[in-house]
């Protein structure tokens, strides 16, 4: 289905509407630390996004996953906890998802995080009254850039197609495999190009932007049913 066809919106939570990147690519510093392993502050941030099931082969190879893999995701989600009070939801995002509500969309969230996490980012968005559903990596059986947390996600609000609202170039690739559009947001990191490179339809500066030109995007309505 095309992005004419769609009936729900599915936006990730991390970088797009909390804004968290920064604290989850030190988190993951230091639980690397912990294990005398040494990855660069720089290439932690560019995996944020992807899930934890697959950031520590990717940044630190296959043997440090067979060996350390549950212990460094353990470690990443004590250390992201001790940061959760530092992080807040981006300007506007809530008045974005009440906006699109008010359009007429279905609303789910997809996110790569835990599900914990993810409550904590309900939370700091208002609550769940705005939301047909929410996903997180435990929903599906593979993490972005795969799409099956996408198709979780829209099955669990009960829609027939969706247009995806993200921050990376990890967003983009899941919702071009589910054959859906996508756009993105800077607030993750991700250059405009780059984003726009992986096959986004739209690229802004921020939840804000979006909100501000929504007539702009496919997002001005959903499809009628």
């Amino acid at each position: 289905m095309t992005h004419s066809e769609a009936d729900t919106v599915l936006l990730d939570v991390d970088g797009t509407l909390i804004d968290s990147t920064y604290q989850h690519a030190l988190a993951w510093h230091r639980a690397f630390a912990q294990h005398d392993v040494a990855i660069p502050m720089w290439r932690l941030h560019r995996t944020i996004g992807m899930g934890g099931d697959r950031l520590v082969a990717a940044v630190a190879g296959n043997d440090v996953e067979s060996r350390l893999g549950d212990a460094l995701r353990e470690g990443w989600k004590e250390q992201y906890e001790d940061l959760l009070p530092e992080v807040g939801s981006f300007d506007a995002a809530s008045a974005l998802l009440a906006e699109l509500r008010r359009r007429g969309w279905r609303l789910g969230l997809a996110s790569s995080g835990k599900p914990d996490h993810t409550r904590v980012a309900i939370g700091l968005l208002g609550g769940e009254g705005l939301l047909d559903g929410w996903t997180s990596a435990d929903g599906a059986a593979d993490s972005k850039p795969a799409p099956d947390i996408l198709q979780a996600a829209l099955e669990q609000v009960g829609g027939l197609a969706a247009v995806c609202v993200g921050d990376s170039t990890y967003d983009v690739q899941a919702a071009t495999a589910a054959g859906w559009t996508c756009i993105c947001v800077r607030t993750g990191g991700f250059g405009v190009a780059e984003l726009y490179d992986a096959g986004a339809a739209h690229v802004f500066d921020d939840v804000a932007e979006l909100l501000d030109r929504l007539d702009e995007t496919p997002l001005a309505r959903p499809t009628p049913p």
